[in-house]
């Protein structure tokens, strides 16, 4: 089993996906050396920080000689509802999977043995993973960020899985926080980070080398190899969904004002980071807008994200309401209309809004 969720908290979107990538090839090359018959179990969650994102593409992407004709997946949650509700749905996806393996076991590729592009993109993923862990290890405000512009604490009460949001370590640090609640509380702000951060500035890196050539090989790498495809596809899938805008509120609206000008440093960053990485997707790709390639996709992104904007502004209201109601509560002062109770329920009503509107959240 391959698993896609705690690979990418630690080590970023793009270094998971290539070391994913070479460990199939790795598991592959053993397989047939002493003769076996291998099967990898894909362990993809919803959303493209745990694995999830469109199966075709994903599947074609595998190496070469890693399908066979056999593949397992995960399909959970929110994926069982938006992809097998209906029996015409059930039977367009389970047709779509079948297709992708016939056509990954017939129609090989042999670019994921071309020993320099992956000598690039080793070098690539291991830029990403620095800058990546760079911020979520060494960013000395950035956990209390998390906690404070995040609805983590709120999400940690809801029922959103078969375990609990944390390991029973009793710390509230990374170490200890599960997957999907990682992912879950960066989708209810808009900023999708585990989806897309340190990609922009290892590609940055590796195009002001060579600007020119880098850049065209970026674009032949981007045509011709569906490995990299898929990653750059599903990264702008996810740049698609953020709103910059609205997380911007949960910071400054979230944010105490001790702690603001800190915070605000933060979201700069993260906002720096996105904006390279979204301009350089959209020059890989020779898109004018995110997602011109898929009109449809787009156009529901679109209609999606207009949509849950004022659930943003609503969770906001109601998570700051909450914390104050608590902080009121622990000084001995109550002057709420509203019970704890209440403004909790309503906090994940919004939550699980949010989470419908945009989709594939965890």
């Amino acid at each position: 089993m391959l698993g896609y969720s705690d690979s990418n908290k630690d080590s970023g979107f793009l270094s998971s996906n290539w070391e994913i990538h070479k460990a199939q090839k790795s598991l592959q090359k053993i397989a047939e050396e002493y003769g076996l018959t291998l099967r990898i179990f894909h362990g993809r969650g919803g959303s493209v920080g745990r694995g999830g994102g469109p199966s075709y593409e994903a599947i074609l992407a595998q190496p070469g000689h890693s399908i066979n004709g056999r593949i397992k997946i995960t399909e959970q949650g929110e994926v069982l509802a938006s992809k097998y509700s209906l029996r015409d749905l059930a039977m367009f996806n389970l047709e779509t999977i079948t297709t992708a393996v016939i056509q990954a076991s017939l129609l090989r590729t042999g670019f994921d043995d071309i020993e320099p592009w992956n000598e690039i993109m080793e070098e690539i993923s291991a830029r990403s993973r620095v800058h990546y862990r760079a911020l979520i290890y060494e960013q000395p405000d950035f956990i209390d960020f998390f906690h404070q512009v995040t609805p983590i604490e709120e999400i940690s009460q809801l029922q959103i899985s078969s375990r609990p949001a944390r390991r029973p370590s009793g710390k509230k640090d990374l170490s200890s926080l599960r997957a999907i609640p990682w992912v879950f509380s960066w989708t209810q702000t808009r900023f999708l980070l585990p989806s897309w951060y340190g990609l922009g500035t290892a590609l940055q890196e590796f195009v002001n080398e060579e600007p020119e050539e880098h850049m065209k090989l970026l674009r032949y790498f981007y045509v011709k190899w569906p490995f990299f495809k898929m990653v750059i596809s599903k990264a702008e899938m996810t740049l698609a969904k953020v709103d910059i805008q609205m997380a911007q509120q949960y910071v400054q609206q979230l944010s105490t004002p001790e702690d603001k000008p800190r915070f605000e440093k933060v979201f700069e960053q993260l906002a720096h980071e996105f904006y390279r990485t979204r301009d350089l997707v959209l020059q890989i790709t020779d898109h004018q807008k995110l997602l011109d390639g898929d009109p449809i996709l787009q156009r529901s992104v679109q209609l999606r994200n207009g949509t849950i904007v004022p659930l943003g502004f609503i969770q906001i209201s109601l998570l700051k309401r909450l914390r104050q109601s608590q902080t009121n509560v622990t000084s001995g002062i109550i002057h709420s209309r509203y019970s704890k109770g209440e403004l909790l329920r309503g906090a994940l009503l919004t939550i699980n809004g949010i989470a419908a509107g945009m989709r594939n959240t965890g």
